[in-house]
């Protein structure tokens, strides 16, 4: 596999493993440019994009190049304006590769940060997202005045991204005197530090204000960051009070972010808070079919039905089983029939199960709440850490059976009388608050998911 292949199929990938927000954001205008024996260099836009991807995305691009190539020991990442290198050094034939395998979510506007391919128009509307379209289609109509603040939540890859951008692009389209901003929650946090470290808060609070539209998705990276929180709420109230539109996303309802300011809790409640939930399998083949269509391609019912068959849960993965056909069927020149379809997607579809346990349970919860694994297992009774452990204890005995005495020692050696008083506690409590029993399902779903 020559280096172009090798990082197109790379960053394949890293699409379905990240949000495409963060995909557009930190791989923009990234390939390699050079390929010793063992080692593989990245060629980055700029110093920021190099020191993301290098504290960030590091474990996870070193494991897919791995992954493709046994021989890959090393990943280096250098700033560079072209890929010159490479393009001396490769056949003619890497000018089509790219071009057919090209990711139209990097095709973003430099001043909106918006990607033109997301709109309503192929947003496929289902029973599982009716509500937050419809309310997303009413602010692009009447920004500011309707919904405002607009919260959309929901899992990974159900389409949060493209439902925020689709009103974005709405907007300017029929409001071109309208200022949009679409920003990705990590990259405003990030300049939130920025503006600390060079002391210009001021003037980052005064940028954001001129906008007349902010679009922030995956709003629950401000849990914990305690001095963002702060200015993002002055920055909101000041939008809120000149009747500017608000648009958020996140994988949670507000309620379910920890470590968020009750004041910022209270003003996300304040405006219109939708849901998308799991797809059904109709939907799953009407969105195979759309982005196939937008590809240019198509395929048998047999392959759309096997593909929705397999992958129920995430629209993301759907669309990247898609791309790995599309790919086959340019560079082949030729349409794969189900079997090829099944031999091509059984990496990427038919994975092991995998296998709860107690330090996956424990992770996941500590994850979702922004805890320390240690502060769960101590003997802590900070009101922020007793439920959370409350509900790793429930999940141990729900989702493994765990004995009570097993369950009491994990946590501190408690006694067993104090993990079924916690599992009862749990249990009872579920059945009378919806959104406890929606962030247990949430949990549930990252731990059975790996």
């Amino acid at each position: 596999m020559n280096p172009e292949e090798l990082w197109q199929a790379v960053l394949a990938q890293i699409q379905l493993n990240i949000s495409q927000a963060n995909f557009a954001t930190w791989f923009k205008d990234t390939r390699i440019i050079n390929r010793d024996e063992e080692k593989v260099v990245i060629s980055v836009p700029n110093s920021f994009a190099k020191e993301w991807l290098e504290n960030k995305y590091n474990k996870i691009i070193f494991k897919i190049l791995h992954s493709l190539d046994e021989g890959v020991k090393e990943v280096n990442y250098e700033i560079g304006k072209t890929g010159l290198k490479i393009i001396r050094e490769a056949p003619v034939s890497f000018f089509s590769i790219t071009e057919q395998l090209e990711f139209p979510e990097l095709k973003v506007d430099r001043e909106t940060n918006l990607n033109s391919r997301y709109t309503f128009e192929n947003f496929i509307v289902g029973p599982f997202n009716e509500l937050p379209q419809a309310a997303a289609w009413a602010v692009s109509k009447n920004p500011g005045f309707v919904y405002n603040p607009l919260f959309i939540y929901g899992g990974v890859g159900l389409g949060k991204t493209h439902l925020l951008q689709a009103v974005g692009n709405e907007i300017t389209k029929n409001f071109a005197k309208k200022k949009v901003k679409y920003i990705p929650c990590e990259k405003f946090t990030s300049g939130i530090i920025t503006s600390i470290r060079n002391h210009d808060v001021e003037n980052f609070k005064l940028k954001y204000q001129a906008i007349d539209v902010v679009v922030i998705d995956d709003v629950q990276f401000l849990a914990g960051k305690e001095k963002t929180q702060e200015e993002f709420f002055h920055i909101f109230n000041t939008l809120y009070e000149k009747n500017k539109q608000i648009v958020l996303s996140s994988d949670r309802s507000p309620k379910a972010i920890p470590s968020l300011a009750e004041r910022l809790r209270s003003r996300f409640e304040g405006g219109m808070i939708a849901d998308i939930s799991l797809p059904d399998y109709e939907t799953r083949i009407a969105i195979l079919k759309a982005k196939a269509q937008e590809k240019g391609v198509s395929f048998s019912d047999e392959i759309y039905s096997y593909i929705a068959t397999k992958i129920q849960k995430n629209i993301r993965e759907l669309e990247g089983a898609l791309n790995q056909l599309v790919a086959c069927q340019k560079l082949k020149n030729q349409v794969p029939d189900l079997e090829t379809a099944k031999k091509l997607l059984e990496k990427f579809i038919i994975n092991p199960p995998k296998i709860a346990s107690p330090k996956k349970i424990i992770q996941a919860i500590a994850e979702f709440y922004d805890l320390k694994e240690k502060e769960l297992e101590d003997s802590s009774r900070k009101k922020e850490v007793v439920r959370p452990r409350q509900i790793a204890m429930y999940l141990l005995r729900e989702i493994l059976k765990c004995s009570y005495p097993f369950i009491g020692k994990k946590f501190g050696g408690r006694d067993h009388t104090t993990a079924i008083h916690s599992c009862e506690k749990i249990k009872t409590e579920i059945e009378k608050n919806e959104n406890l029993k929606e962030e247990i399902n949430l949990i549930q779903q990252r731990i059975l998911s790996g």
